[in-house]
């Protein structure tokens, strides 16, 4: 059920895909989910604006939805180990987030749409 959403700078020289392997690798090492569970949508900017606009850092922001239970540790956990994850995958100058948030268990809603 993991979803992740991974925003970046455009035109970052940034292997996104891997780096989203990883990370649903990493998600069942640390609270209770399986990576075939896992979903993840890269979102590459159109511009990005950091301060007042003479900063050339890069931004990389994570974003971790998961059903609402899981202990404040773990929830810690995963934004450290993702936070090193990253560094190890965007090599130039860059300011990152990671944040995990919870969803309501009571009303969210996922399905498998067959189509038509």
């Amino acid at each position: 059920m993991p979803q992740i959403l991974i925003d970046h700078s455009p035109g970052l020289e940034f292997d996104a895909l891997g780096f989203a392997k990883e990370v649903h690798q990493l998600i069942p090492e640390v609270i209770d989910a399986r990576v075939g569970d896992c979903k993840t949508l890269v979102r590459p900017a159109a511009r990005h604006l950091v301060g007042d606009g003479t900063s050339t850092e890069a931004v990389v922001l994570v974003e971790i939805k998961l059903l609402a239970g899981r202990s404040a540790e773990a929830r810690g956990t995963l934004s450290a180990r993702v936070t090193d994850l990253l560094r190890g995958y965007v090599l130039v100058p860059a300011a990152f987030g990671v944040e995990i948030t919870e969803l309501d268990r009571e009303s969210y809603v996922f399905v498998h749409h067959p189509g038509r």
